[in-house]
């Protein structure tokens, strides 16, 4: 991450109170994904007080952030949710909560101006399930014995098969890869590791994909996806294009990690599976994701439900 692009344009005391916050930021060992998406959140709203509301003139503009008013941020807020979306703007609320948490613990700040905010509320949508038969249709486009089809069949398996995030896929190493326990060490958000298993399909697709990867130039590379060309190991983002590509060729659409992820939720559900034991093997903290997870085929499994108990229709 280049911390001066992501300062482009600020005021100098907006710049230098986000390069000390990045130096906290790094200090707490923050994954560079989240610390970008923090830093971005205060940076934009630096860009919005110096572009958009001294135009508008419904408030003073902030040249430091130290003179930010809860005014200021709603009307950010506004901004964002009028030009980009609900959910873009909750992203950024929270990551604003975090940089003025940062400024009162710092002492140039008494109280955050985010205490009286309200979060943008966000339509809650539904991701539809990828299921076994629009699995299959994708699979199918990777039959052939050439190296992209080996490496793509084992990575969607992976993900049908685990639930695992697009990052922790994405993130593997060799050295995560037990074929002789048949499982996985994924590294999920928080810097907690799990080990997950997998079944006798995916490890079939793993061990052909690693004997045909022990015979590329870049084998010695520890990344565990490697690129069809070159020794630049596929990234979260040539995971995500390569889900759709193969999305497209096999008719499915939408087709992304986290359709799987609901799905194996959903599938664990469906099959009386302990909630507790979902929560360790899907990487969750939170008592609210099985809740939300799995929640588009809620539907599907309340008719199960209701049609394996027979209510009022016993008599």
């Amino acid at each position: 991450m280049e911390l001066q692009k992501v300062c482009r344009g600020l005021a100098p005391a907006w710049s230098d109170y986000l390069r000390d916050w990045d130096r906290t930021l790094r200090g707490g060992n923050y994954p560079e994904t989240t610390r970008y998406i923090y830093l971005l959140a205060a940076a934009q709203l630096g860009r919005f007080l110096i572009d958009v509301v001294d135009q508008l003139d419904s408030h003073d503009a902030a040249d430091d952030p130290c003179e930010v008013k809860r005014g200021h941020v709603e009307e950010f807020q506004a901004w964002m949710v009028r030009t980009r979306s609900a959910s873009t703007a909750l992203n950024k609320h929270k990551g604003l909560q975090q940089f003025f948490k940062w400024l009162v613990e710092e002492e140039d700040l008494e109280r955050s101006p985010m205490d009286r905010v309200k979060q943008p509320k966000t339509e809650q949508k539904l991701i539809p399930i990828l299921g076994d038969d629009d699995t299959a249709k994708i699979l199918a486009t990777c039959r052939g014995k050439d190296f992209l089809s080996l490496r793509d069949e084992a990575i969607i398996r992976v993900f049908y098969n685990t639930g695992a995030r697009l990052s922790e896929v994405a993130g593997l190493q060799l050295d995560d890869t037990d074929l002789g326990n048949d499982s996985l060490l994924f590294h999920g958000k928080g810097m907690k590791d799990r080990r997950v298993r997998f079944g006798p399909r995916t490890g079939r697709a793993l061990s052909k994909y690693l004997r045909m990867r022990a015979r590329r130039r870049a084998a010695s590379t520890p990344a565990l996806w490697l690129p069809e060309k070159g020794e630049v190991p596929l990234s979260s983002n040539g995971v995500k294009i390569m889900l759709r590509r193969r999305g497209l060729l096999a008719g499915v659409a939408d087709v992304h990690a986290h359709r799987w992820r609901h799905n194996f939720a959903h599938e664990w559900k469906l099959a009386g599976g302990d909630t507790g034991d979902l929560m360790m093997v899907l990487g969750w903290a939170s008592d609210d994701m099985p809740r939300r997870y799995g929640a588009s085929a809620a539907a599907e499994r309340a008719q199960l439900m209701h049609a394996r108990l027979r209510i009022g229709e016993r008599v």
